[in-house]
């Protein structure tokens, strides 16, 4: 089994993510615990930032470091550097550029509904994709970081790569894509509280490399809990399109989502309705199988637009170029969602 020195010299070696100095030199490993009977390794590291991509890659090293090295399960608990080390070790340097602090902004335009279920990722993934067909640069944050599905809905099968202090951003379909499924191994749950979240957010801002774009969409959590709230309070500037079905309750529950948008100043660009019937191949009949008049109530009671509906259909899938939730422009949905792209272009140059 391995001993606490092996472990203090084996992390030790290891550089901390922003400081790019030996953990060791930093005295940043704080606590070790073993239990020899469990061949198990506990301990606390100390870094620069907390709740990171930079943290999940250090936590994967030093997992794989210590297994290699004997142990047969790692526990691995993170802290803040204090400020006076930061302090000695950090440069010095101007406030960097972000989106946030940009000269020219994009539009950011989050995708939002009341529960989970109505195809609000569907939505936001789609949305983004038909922007990029009118040939803008988009961007697309999957800030369902419970419940993030984006990767695997765009069939996206690469992580993004990290030139010097930057993550560079996958694109597919034109589009700019980051979310929490990149950081994450073999579909792990997140289990972290509403801070670190937060945190992990903040870095999509701050420390990715979007580059220049017209449109950054978020594909936020359902409801109107802590990530959400985050999101509004980053994002003072924000127009939102709610994602409801066309049934009475998805309504009312969407609702509140409208409502959250409206008290922390963000506008309500429109409202989509999604599975708003099924049309028979064969006969052309509607059916509504989730009922009627759900979006339609939405919107007056939100005092805006209903930006499109849009029916239960697959999208075609090629197998080559596999995508399972992205539908292509010449699809029936697809025409839907390029209708839906440029009412949203319209509406925001009207506003602008």
């Amino acid at each position: 089994m391995i001993g606490q020195d092996d472990v203090r010299k084996l992390v030790g070696k290891m550089d901390e993510p922003f400081l790019h100095i030996p953990l060791g030199e930093l005295d940043a490993i704080k606590e070790i615990s073993l239990k020899p009977e469990k061949e198990h390794v506990s301990l606390k590291v100390a870094i620069a930032k907390t709740g990171t991509a930079e943290q999940m890659k250090l936590q994967q090293d030093i997992v794989q470091a210590l297994k290699s090295a004997g142990a047969n399960t790692v526990g691995l608990r993170f802290e803040e550097l204090p400020q006076e080390t930061l302090e000695k070790f950090m440069p010095s340097q101007d406030e960097e550029e972000t989106l946030l602090n940009s000269k020219n902004p994009p539009e950011f335009l989050a995708i939002a509904s009341g529960k989970g279920g109505v195809g609000k990722s569907t939505v936001s993934v789609n949305l983004a994709v038909a922007l990029a067909r009118l040939g803008k640069k988009v961007g697309l944050i999957d800030a369902d970081i419970y419940g993030f599905s984006v990767p695997d809905m765009m069939g996206i099968t690469v992580r993004p790569t990290v030139k010097g202090e930057k993550i560079i951003p996958v694109e597919r379909f034109g589009v700019k894509v980051i979310s929490m499924g990149f950081f994450v191994e073999e579909n792990a749950p997140v289990i972290w509280r509403g801070p670190m979240l937060g945190k992990m957010l903040n870095n999509f801002f701050h420390e990715v490399e979007w580059g220049e774009l017209d449109y950054l969409l978020l594909d936020l959590p359902p409801g109107t809990g802590d990530v959400a709230l985050d999101i509004h309070t980053m994002l003072p500037s924000c127009k939102e399109i709610i994602v409801t079905t066309p049934h009475p309750t998805a309504a009312f529950v969407a609702a509140r989502a409208g409502a959250m948008a409206l008290q922390t100043d963000h506008e309500v660009l429109g409202v989509v309705e999604n599975m708003s019937y099924y049309e028979s191949k064969k006969t052309g009949e509607k059916e509504y199988v989730f009922g009627k008049g759900g979006g339609d109530k939405l919107a007056e009671e939100l005092r805006v637009s209903v930006l499109g509906q849009i029916p239960l259909r697959q999208p075609d899938w090629n197998e080559d170029d596999f995508a399972p939730s992205v539908y292509d422009a010449s699809h029936p949905t697809g025409e839907v969602y390029q209708h839906i792209a440029n009412k949203v272009i319209e509406q925001l140059a009207v506003k602008a």
